[in-house]
């Protein structure tokens, strides 16, 4: 594959279950129904977490914040009708580390939410993205 190309496979195993990942490493276990492991519509805001918290995490230590600890819990609303696709996104991120104030944790999130995070820019755009945080 030529330039900046991604591929993952995905495997059907029974039911609604699949495994899948990048070609060569550990697959994950996914569940249409999310009754034995993580459905698809919870593994996109796993996806979106772990994107600005890579972004985060590098920004603070850019703004040289020692991080103890980083958390993001994540809330997605979804439409009744189908497709039941994601109208918004709330991201709640607990920071914890030496040099850590609000002002650079917040700095660090909006940089990630609106310029870095590649998950969160591939959404559709009319998804509502806010956030909260709080220092540990």
């Amino acid at each position: 594959m030529a330039g900046n190309v991604r591929e993952v496979l995905v495997r059907w195993r029974e039911g609604l279950e699949f495994e899948g990942g990048a070609p060569g490493r550990p697959a994950i276990q996914v569940d249409g129904n999310g009754a034995t492991a993580t459905s698809p519509v919870e593994l996109l805001l796993v996806a979106a977490a772990a994107c600005t918290a890579s972004d985060v995490v590098v920004i603070l230590e850019k703004q040289r914040v020692t991080l103890r600890s980083l958390e993001i819990a994540v809330a997605g609303t979804r439409r009744e009708m189908e497709p039941r696709r994601y109208i918004a996104l709330h991201f709640r991120f607990a920071v914890r580390g030496d040099g850590a104030d609000e002002a650079k944790a917040r700095r660090a999130i909006e940089l990630s939410l609106e310029k870095y995070c590649s998950v969160v820019a591939s959404l559709a755009p009319d998804i509502r993205v806010t956030y909260d945080v709080a220092l540990r």
